[in-house]
């Protein structure tokens, strides 16, 4: 890969994890009763993972993530390092369409799994499996608004052909 082709995923890199960050941590942030908060910071990773490669999109998301939850909730920084990387995996960036039949299958099993990972952690957080059902739900919502984001987002960036672009 040319010195120029790689400053340019660099910054797109750091960009989508900027966004990230922004996105989970300020804006439609809302607080639910269980702790924790819902956001649409998800829609941006499920974007990031379409457009870049792995090892890119996983730092994107990992990061921007990471950075939200250490302004707004420190202790979940380590799940969240951890569940937003594995979260890139189900997509894939191959292909010519953000919105394929793999990266919706991908959106599904990712609104899955994150909920189900973070209501693990909460439960290792707080000593009992009672942190299961409401840190899921909660964390549920967030992937549900998160999909539908995407849903929106994608096939108008399909239009403007955003991937031709990002990979010029």
């Amino acid at each position: 890969m040319r010195q120029k082709q790689k400053l340019h995923l660099m910054v797109i890199t750091a960009l989508f994890a900027a966004s990230i960050t922004v996105m989970t941590a300020y804006m439609l942030h809302i607080p639910i009763p269980t702790g924790g908060y819902i956001h649409l910071g998800d829609a941006l990773i499920y974007l990031a993972a379409c457009l870049l490669p792995t090892p890119c999109a996983a730092a994107a998301a990992a990061i921007g993530a990471g950075l939200a939850d250490l302004l707004t909730a420190p202790v979940w920084v380590l799940p969240t390092l951890i569940i937003k990387a594995v979260v890139v995996l189900f997509f894939t960036s191959g292909g010519e369409r953000l919105l394929c039949r793999r990266n919706l299958a991908a959106m599904v099993a990712a609104g899955l799994f994150s909920p189900s990972a973070y209501a693990l952690a909460g439960c290792a957080m707080a000593g009992t499996m009672a942190a299961f059902v409401p840190q899921f739900l909660g964390t549920l919502v967030q992937g549900i608004g998160s999909g539908a984001l995407f849903l929106v987002i994608a096939p108008a960036l399909d239009g403007v052909k955003l991937k031709e672009r990002v990979r010029a």
